[in-house]
């Protein structure tokens, strides 16, 4: 069952080519609906797919952790999803999907997986307003499948959140230099609301302005009403925004994509891209370099953004 996931290096080609690979499984059929929901998270993030081993149970933790996993000499929390989403099923889980994000490793009870399914981010889509309440913003963004089936893929970053204050503490923030620079302006683009909520919390902290989009096209169509607007009055579009942060793992139009599009356009060429990710391995940040980005940081680290965008935008100016 480890075997199922191969090495994260041998699927780094797809990125720049806006397309992924994500992991399919099932939290069950839910016993009041009957219906059997399919879910996704990206292959990037997988370490591996296994059978249940024993779990410790530990006193004080949120309803939904059902303890923690020896694995490899380090214990990790077992989150059980179904229970965390709210779904009433008499089917236990029978299957634990260990997930890696910016260096945390924590593991995720589920029912079943499917299969590997390779899909382009234009296909991938912002979730109907519907949806997104229906799970309490734990899906951000959905798919159809050839077969017909719809597929969700989770926030991960929002499971982490809730049942271990991931990324919220206040304590992340101490020490960030406050600079207030009225002549700054970001513009940063991520799907996922806890990570804008921490982005936009450590751009307060530092004293810059900012606004957001919550994918790659969205944000790509606010650059470019920049750039035709600062065109049509004489100006340059960096005399509108000075920084371009994004993340990579974005519907419709991932990071990497977004950052050829910037680079290649001759009237954005002098605004630096710095990419915002959870992976954060070499070979996705050398993948970011290879694209143009000026920069890439791994998210959930306030005061190492904030560095670099100072460093960034120091060396810009």
């Amino acid at each position: 069952m480890a075997n199922f996931i191969d090495s994260v290096d041998s699927r780094t080609q797809l990125a720049g080519t806006n397309r992924l690979e994500v992991l399919l499984f099932s939290l069950g059929h839910d016993s009041v609906t009957g219906r059997e929901e399919t879910f996704g998270v990206n292959v990037f993030k997988v370490r591996e797919v296994m059978h249940i081993p024993a779990i410790t149970r530990a006193p004080d933790m949120p309803a939904s952790v059902e303890g923690m996993v020896s694995l490899r000499g380090s214990m990790i929390p077992i989150i059980n999803l179904p229970k965390f989403c709210g779904v009433q099923t008499d089917e236990k889980p029978s299957i634990l999907i260990v997930t890696e994000y910016n260096k945390h490793v924590q593991g995720f009870l589920v029912h079943s997986v499917d299969n590997i399914v390779r899909l382009a981010w234009e296909d991938v889509k912002v979730p109907p307003n519907m949806m997104a309440q229906q799970h309490g913003g734990l899906v951000t963004a959905v798919t159809e499948l050839t077969d017909g089936r719809i597929v969700m893929i989770m926030d991960v970053e929002m499971v982490l959140a809730k049942t271990s204050g991931f990324g919220e503490s206040e304590d992340l923030f101490e020490g960030i230099e406050q600079i207030d620079r009225d002549d700054i302006t970001i513009l940063f683009a991520d799907d996922s609301s806890v990570a804008r909520d921490q982005i936009t919390r450590t751009l307060d902290h530092i004293g810059i302005k900012h606004f957001s989009a919550s994918n790659g096209m969205e944000a790509w169509q606010k650059i470019k009403d920049i750039a035709d607007r600062a065109e049509a009055t004489g100006k340059k579009a960096s005399d509108f925004i000075q920084l371009v942060l994004t993340d990579v793992e974005m519907p419709e139009m991932d990071g990497y994509v977004l950052t050829k599009k910037i680079k290649s356009d001759p009237r954005l060429a002098d605004i630096p891209v710095i990419m915002h990710s959870s992976l954060s391995a070499d070979a996705n940040q050398e993948l970011g370099k290879g694209v143009g980005a000026d920069a890439y940081v791994p998210k959930f680290q306030p005061l190492e953004l904030a560095a670099k965008l100072q460093e960034v935008l120091n060396a810009r100016a």
